[in-house]
């Protein structure tokens, strides 16, 4: 099976975010994305929409144009938040993004009315009902397939560092998981989610989707959900691991981290240099430590065992990066890193609202404000209001 590779013309970009429609009120999701989207058929409609559904009704898909900067791309996400917003505040809706919502229950979700979404929930059953989860996929153009392989391994010994920055999803249906990333595990239970394979090369990839098409494990290699994989169809490298992110600066974050590295790659490549290529038992180990203590993990660092603490880890790869961002136009969102480092991800923010004797309720405050003010809320915005809870 040949599989055609589209190259992009550089390490462009393309960015999907996934939103919540909370209840401003009962701060419960709300499942009316139908109602939202056929509110700005400026978005929803036409050939390339740029707001669409998600599985579940309590979520609606923000996607950029292709872009060439992470400034550019956080620009085009926060247009179309701009209109979403004008649309749903008068309902009394706000939108937030986090990996799971702290209070809602999956089993009140409804699904989209998408033909491809029920063929799934009834392919996959519980496993599906379950992904009431928001994440963030961001997509690197890649100038030729033969680079493909090389630098999505590469980059599978950055899953640990994507999700420890994102990690979101303390919380599961009003429960404390333990977890930085809950989303991780419930997402990751789908038979095609989780670490790429790590192949030889492009004719290895696509013997391996001929036999998974041939077995029935999938009708098309859009159903492989890894955490990073090719994109074909765009010439990109897609990043899934990204836990759900709760601001634009984040986001922007993300993308310029995703584009350096992708860059870096793509140039030693050039170079003649043999990009790394992490042991599979390192790739899953260290994501599962990410999942469990997001920053304060200690990452495998390589094949022998040898640790590291995950600040560390980021802050040394912030400093790698940074004469790459200032090339390619990005080091103000790179520098983000810092910020996150030192004020925590959302998982720890949320969870520092508890400690101070919040509650989940004022958590869902807290993401809201994030995304619609753009900042980080690191102690109870309710605090005092007197209407801590709903």
């Amino acid at each position: 099976m040949a599989i055609e590779f589209n190259p992009s013309r550089g390490t462009t970009l393309g960015v999907e975010w996934e939103l919540q429609l909370v209840d401003r009120h009962t701060r419960q999701l709300r499942q009316d994305a139908k109602e939202v989207l056929a509110a700005v058929p400026e978005l929803s409609e036409g050939r390339r929409p740029k707001a669409m559904h998600e599985l579940m009704q309590s979520q609606i898909e923000i996607v950029t144009d292709v872009c060439n900067t992470a400034g550019e791309a956080v620009e085009d996400l926060k247009r179309s938040l701009r209109r979403l917003q004008e649309v749903v505040e008068p309902r009394g809706t706000g939108l937030a993004c986090t990996g799971t919502h702290a209070i809602s229950d999956w089993r009140d979700a409804v699904y989209a009315p998408v033909q491809r979404y029920a063929e799934l929930v009834e392919e996959m059953q519980w496993l599906a009902w379950r992904i009431q989860t928001f994440g963030v996929h961001v997509h690197v153009g890649v100038t030729d397939r033969e680079k493909v392989i090389p630098i999505v391994n590469a980059l599978a010994a950055h899953l640990p560092h994507f999700l420890a920055l994102t990690s979101s999803s303390p919380y599961w249906g009003g429960q404390d998981t333990g977890l930085s990333s809950s989303r991780a595990i419930v997402f990751g239970a789908l038979p095609t989610a989780g670490p790429p394979h790590l192949l030889a090369d492009w004719a290895e990839f696509e013997e391996y989707m001929s036999t998974l098409l041939r077995a029935g494990t999938i009708r098309s290699i859009k159903e492989v959900w890894w955490d990073i994989r090719p994109h074909p169809d765009f010439g990109t490298i897609e990043v899934r691991m990204f836990d759900g992110i709760p601001t634009p600066r984040e986001v922007g974050m993300v993308v310029a981290l995703s584009q350096c590295l992708v860059h870096q790659f793509d140039q030693q490549i050039d170079r003649g240099y043999k990009l790394p290529h992490p042991a599979a038992w390192v790739v899953r180990d260290n994501k599962w430590r990410a999942t469990r203590y997001g920053l304060d993990a200690d990452v495998i660092t390589d094949d022998h065992g040898s640790t590291a603490p995950m600040r560390d880890v980021l802050y040394e790869l912030q400093r790698e990066l940074e004469p790459v961002a200032e090339r390619l136009g990005c080091a103000e969102e790179l520098a983000v890193m810092t910020d996150v480092l030192e004020q925590g991800s959302s998982c720890e923010r949320q969870r520092a609202i508890l400690a101070e004797g919040g509650t989940l309720e004022d958590i869902v405050d807290a993401t809201l404000i994030e995304l619609a003010e753009d900042r980080f809320v690191t102690s109870n915005p309710n605090r005092g209001s007197g209407h801590s809870s709903a």
